[in-house]
């Protein structure tokens, strides 16, 4: 019998390792697909399989290349203007490959450290763009990528009219074996040149370049030349000056460059007097419409986000359910096995499934404490940080309030208070307010609340302080506003505040995954709306009943 038993345990054990076996194979297919599509330029395609790879490398443990996954989501999104979420991605694959000095570790750094001085040198933090391009260089594996970030670092001191120093830069970078990374660094050496020395005669230089990169066929380094010859003609010869713009706005239009096609436009504003108005509503209708698909792939990004997660979540607590049933079925099997064989401990049995279930009430009690207790200890304490005066007696009151809940909880008596709900919500939202911080409720009435069940007062009431600490935590906001609605048999909950916005990251932790979870549990959405400006918006309904 004894033999038996081992011999069930050892079939179990080698059926879960065969699910752990199926579960990875060498190579990550979503991995491979977001790069097939990358190199399709389908990069909307290839950010929804990065996102997945990284998932998935992350739980394997596979850090370098789930830092390769990170930094490709970091540059699509570099590319398509969402600065901030770019370097707040790139941040998150330099932790993966701190303290990595294999080759390949090292390659993956140096093309981070270019996408964070990228997105750093596009919001004119240029000092910070220069320490990057530097680091790129140092971990740099090839001498033609760091002769590559030199022109980098040139065009970035260019841009702050530091011409002299940017010369310097462009003379490394054009020893290059690259043709086209020639042609640029020629190019822009040309144009430091006439910047610095109006009489420089820059012509045959940017003509070499412009020559070079015809031969290639490369488009977006032609309009690069011709902008740079609109502008050394610019006021020596504006006839040609607008003859190169010209051009580059026809090549613009013909790969539809949207980047390219305004910097035409705002030169022609500037060169052509007699389309002044057909250009300048060219100009102003392209900008805004650049403008709101750069919103839209903001709002799209972040959606292809949360869905991930989400599916990450699901895909969690159905391993955890399997898992606990095959535990289940294991146990079940040697409750039979140890009923026949050993029946005089059936007792010991029974005690241990009672200790058990008692666990488990202590770990529901354990989680009650932590939202009850736990958070309502930080909302006094949030109060007593924020209020210029200390009021000893209100202080302990509140204190004695958060005693009796928690003995409460021990007796499990439900909440027992006689104040209306709308007015717990604003001292609730009022307790966060201090001289850096204010608040503000909108539409938080007495009837707004009518029908609303007492458990569902609780998760809301939750809610709102997890959204409030993780504000006070993470945010930087100076203004937080709630703004509370009913629309039939519909609440509407809107947090808005003015701080950082929010990363992927604090989704889903910092208390924010349980608002998601809380929230699912009374049958309500919650949606977040992130933005490159500063601001968080956060949108939460539930039905009444």
């Amino acid at each position: 019998m004894k033999k038996f038993i081992l011999i069930t345990l050892l079939i179990l054990i080698n059926c879960k390792e065969k699910i752990k076996n199926n579960s990875t194979d060498g190579e990550n297919k979503n991995l491979n697909k977001a790069r097939e599509f990358r190199e399709s330029s389908n990069e909307d395609s290839a950010y929804v399989y990065y996102v997945k790879a990284k998932e998935e490398l992350l739980k394997d443990k596979n850090n370098t290349e789930a830092a390769r996954a990170i930094v490709n989501v970091a540059i699509i999104e570099c590319d398509k203007g969402d600065y901030h979420s770019s370097i707040t991605n790139s941040i998150e694959a330099e932790k993966l490959l701190k303290n990595k000095k294999d080759s390949n570790a090292l390659k993956i750094a140096s093309s981070n450290y270019n996408s964070i001085a990228i997105a750093s040198k596009n919001l004119k933090n240029y000092s910070q763009a220069i320490d990057y391009y530097k680091l790129a260089i140092k971990t740099s594996q090839k001498e033609i990528d760091s002769l590559a970030f030199y022109n980098n670092i040139g065009d970035t001191y260019l841009e702050q009219k530091n011409n002299k120093i940017a010369k310097s830069y462009f003379k490394i970078a054009l020893k290059t074996t690259d043709s086209i990374d020639f042609a640029r660094a020629l190019n822009n050496l040309a144009k430091a040149n006439f910047l610095e020395t109006p009489s420089y005669k820059a012509y045959p230089v940017l003509e070499k370049a412009l020559l070079i990169r015809m031969r290639q066929k490369d488009d977006k380094e032609i309009t690069s030349s011709f902008s740079t010859l609109a502008d050394f003609y610019f006021k020596r010869n504006p006839k040609k000056s607008l003859f190169y713009t010209n051009e580059m706005y026809k090549i613009a239009l013909k790969n539809k460059n949207p980047d390219d096609q305004l910097e035409a436009l705002n030169k022609l504003i500037l060169l052509n007097s007699n389309e002044y108005s057909l250009n300048f509503s060219r100009y102003v209708s392209l900008k805004d419409s650049v403008q709101n698909a750069r919103n839209n792939d903001f709002q799209r990004f972040g959606l292809i986000k949360f869905d991930v997660e989400k599916q990450k979540r699901s895909n969690q607590e159905l391993t955890a359910r399997n898992f606990q049933q095959n535990i289940g079925i294991t146990f079940l099997a040697l409750a039979l096995i140890g009923t026949f064989i050993w029946y005089r401990k059936r007792r010991q049995r029974i005690l241990l499934e009672s200790e058990n279930k008692l666990k488990e009430q202590q770990l529901k009690t354990a989680k009650k404490v932590h939202d009850v207790v736990a958070n309502g200890i930080y909302q006094v304490m949030t109060k007593i940080e924020n209020q210029g005066s200390f009021n000893k007696e209100q202080a302990l009151d509140e204190l004695e309030f958060v005693y009796e809940k928690s003995r409460d909880i021990s007796y499990e008596n439900p909440d027992s208070q006689d104040e209306k709900f709308n007015e717990k919500i604003s001292k609730l939202v009022a307790s966060f307010k201090n001289d850096e911080i204010k608040t503000f409720t909108v539409g938080n009435q007495e009837e707004t609340w009518e029908n609303v069940t007492k458990s569902t007062q609780t998760e809301i009431y939750q809610i709102i302080r997890e959204l409030l600490v993780n504000m006070k935590k993470h945010s930087e906001a100076n203004n937080v506003v709630f703004k509370f609605e009913k629309i039939n048999n519909l609440i509407n909950i809107h947090y808005t505040d003015n701080g950082i916005g929010i990363s992927d990251d604090l989704i889903f932790k910092n208390g924010l995954s349980n608002t998601v979870s809380r929230i699912e549990n009374i049958n309500g959405k919650i949606t977040f709306e992130t933005k490159t400006e500063k601001g968080l918006k956060i949108n939460v309904s539930f039905p009444v009943s």
